[in-house]
């Protein structure tokens, strides 16, 4: 068949986007949008530009001398890796792309592990041969050990190489951008070395639904491969739930990828990846097969989160004030819709009224989905991330992440104290052109509330990923640094002058002129307890004329903190309030005489 399925993965901000542009760019019949020119064309979604990151997995397709190639553009963080598990049931190779100057990196490891025990056929493109301090047979040698060390068959060991530079639309078989054009030897190397889909004719219609999209006019678009028969517009079909039930459906439309877009088409052959609509309640993992013979495929099968946050509606003295959804109705409807098409969150109510717990992959995994939510109107309010422990055979497991970082030598040793103090033991550490590259085993645990700590200590010069290893037995309590806060003793508006006098007790979050209630976090103490303040307090005016000696101390500049600098931030009794334009740290009980009467029960 003049088909090839191809899944394109690589660690964040190794340029895979941008390869995968090029490749649109240069394939037979793309013409592109005035407004797409010179942006990311993949990157589609607000948070993925704002990021440069690759969030959600989508679907492209380029032809190349008669030949389709359907690419699956995946996400590069581990995080994420709901989606990368799904993608490999739709695709028959690889393109793996490495920095020629960074070589492979962890979440590059843990994406290439799944498509190495999948079996696909892999192709290395080393990319950014371009920079200056570029290494690209160093990136090949490193790439080669890591292929062995995740047990790479002989097959897959054999790769093909391919060198580029896809900023500007160049590849090669050779690492000199001199002799490189264009990206047609990548397109070659596509047709020739991965193979084409296996078609099994003697199967019934069957297609895996790996991804879900909705339309305005059409609902619901179930998105996946189809391994066997023919598709067809307005055909009854068999849908096979998760739990094996079997429901007759009718197909209202039938699509195919071409470029970026979803075309109808009357009929779609196996082997191709396809789009179709007319089944409410179809969800992620689930068999469309055929009507008289109806055969499931294997349930795609997920890792189990290892982060848990509790979701519930806002219960500030400020709600309503931002946002358009409040109710805890609107928090247990949309929170179901990200279940539909996000296979690695899990939603379950809290016990308490108004209270969901939702786990997830870590905490960027739940933090974007957070940010979601909020940009749609959504109001809620979250608690701190906590790990899932496990009980095996009578003892406590816990979740492990292998940890890699990368800072200047300078601050090995403070990185290897902070570490440490998290239960994080070292496994390797390589120092070259002054550049250490640290290996740690720490409990997941261990890595909640570090990233502001680690840029702290490192100057904001280091960079740390992290992958999840799998359950140990639980390592033993530890203490990171005790935070204490600083808390609005009453509601109003802050205003200089008491903004002035909290100040001498640590770092502020907010400025002048923010409205806050009683129980708000309005800043960091400088020592580990938390403290009352009055940032609405004024100076009282008299008849008499004060006068100003030297010059008039002035306010600090607020500390802005984002929302995962919230997540990182707050303790056990305190929550982050999000609203669509505020997000605000609080204690958990408002009332300092409620919290007082709490402690002392």
């Amino acid at each position: 068949m003049n088909i090839r399925n191809i899944a394109i993965i690589a660690h964040v901000d190794h340029g895979k986007t941008t390869l995968v542009d090029a490749l649109l760019k240069q394939s037979e019949g793309f013409k592109l949008k005035t407004d797409e020119a010179n942006n990311l064309i993949m990157d589609s979604n607000e948070l993925e530009k704002e990021r440069g990151i690759t969030i959600f997995s989508k679907n492209a397709s380029i032809k190349h001398k008669g030949v389709k190639i359907n690419i699956v553009d995946t996400p590069g963080h581990a995080d994420f890796g709901g989606e990368v598990e799904r993608i490999m049931r739709m695709v028959d190779g690889v393109l793996l792309l490495v920095d020629a100057k960074e070589g492979p990196m962890p979440q590059t490891k843990f994406v290439l592990r799944k498509a190495i025990q999948a079996g696909h056929k892999i192709i290395l493109v080393i990319n950014k041969i371009d920079k200056p301090d570029a290494r690209p047979q160093w990136a090949l040698n490193q790439t080669f050990d890591l292929f062995i060390e995740l047990g790479a068959g002989d097959e897959q060991i054999n790769f093909p190489v391919i060198y580029a530079s896809s900023i500007q639309g160049k590849a090669g078989l050779e690492p000199d951008l001199s002799k490189m054009e264009n990206v047609q030897p990548l397109f070659e190397k596509i047709i020739e070395y991965i193979p084409a889909p296996i078609i099994n004719s003697n199967k019934p219609l069957q297609m895996l639904t790996v991804n879900l999209a909705y339309d305005n006019y059409k609902g619901k678009i179930a998105i996946g491969r189809l391994y066997s028969g023919v598709l067809k517009k307005g055909m009854v079909v068999s849908h096979i739930n998760r739990n094996g039930e079997i429901k007759k459906i009718q197909l209202t439309s039938v699509m195919l990828f071409d470029g970026l877009n979803r075309i109808n088409v009357e009929e779609a052959a196996a082997g191709d990846i396809v789009a179709i609509s007319g089944i409410a309640d179809i969800s992620i993992g689930e068999t469309i097969s055929d009507i008289d013979n109806p055969e499931a495929l294997p349930v795609i099968t997920i890792d189990e989160p290892t982060i848990k946050m509790t979701f519930g509606v806002n219960t500030s003295p400020l709600v309503g004030k931002d946002g358009q959804y409040t109710t805890s109705r609107n928090l247990k409807e949309r929170l179901e819709q990200e279940l539909e098409t996000d296979v690695a969150l899990k939603v379950v109510p809290a016990g308490v009224s108004d209270r969901w717990i939702v786990s997830g992959r870590g905490e960027l995994h739940l933090a974007i989905l957070i940010e979601k939510m909020r940009r749609e109107g959504h109001e809620l309010e979250v608690s701190k991330p906590q790990v899932i422990l496990k009980e095996v055979d009578g003892k406590t497991m816990e979740p492990m992440e292998l940890v890699f970082i990368e800072s200047p030598d300078k601050f090995s040793g403070i990185i290897i104290e902070m570490m440490g103090r998290r239960l994080g033991k070292m496994k390797d550490m390589k120092v070259e052109r002054e550049e250490a590259r640290l290996d740690f085993v720490v409990p997941t645990r261990g890595l909640i509330g570090i990233r502001n700590e680690f840029l702290i200590n490192t100057k904001g010069l280091g960079i740390i990923n992290s992958i999840f290893m799998g359950y140990e037995e639980f390592k033993g309590e530890f203490f990171s640094n005790p935070h204490g806060s600083l808390m609005a003793s009453e509601s109003g508006v802050s205003n200089s002058y008491g903004l002035l006098n909290a100040q001498g007790r640590g770092r502020l979050f907010i400025g002048p002129g923010v409205e806050i209630y009683e129980g708000m976090v309005v800043g960091q103490n400088a020592k580990a307890e938390d403290i009352m303040v009055n940032i609405c307090k004024t100076k009282e005016l008299t008849n008499f004329r004060t006068k100003n000696f030297g010059v008039q101390e002035g306010l600090e500049a607020p500390k802005q903190m984002g929302l995962e600098d919230a997540l990182d931030y707050i303790g056990e009794d305190e929550l982050v309030e999000i609203t669509p334009k505020n997000i605000r740290i609080r204690k958990a009980i408002l009332s300092e005489h409620e919290r007082k009467r709490t402690r002392k029960q």
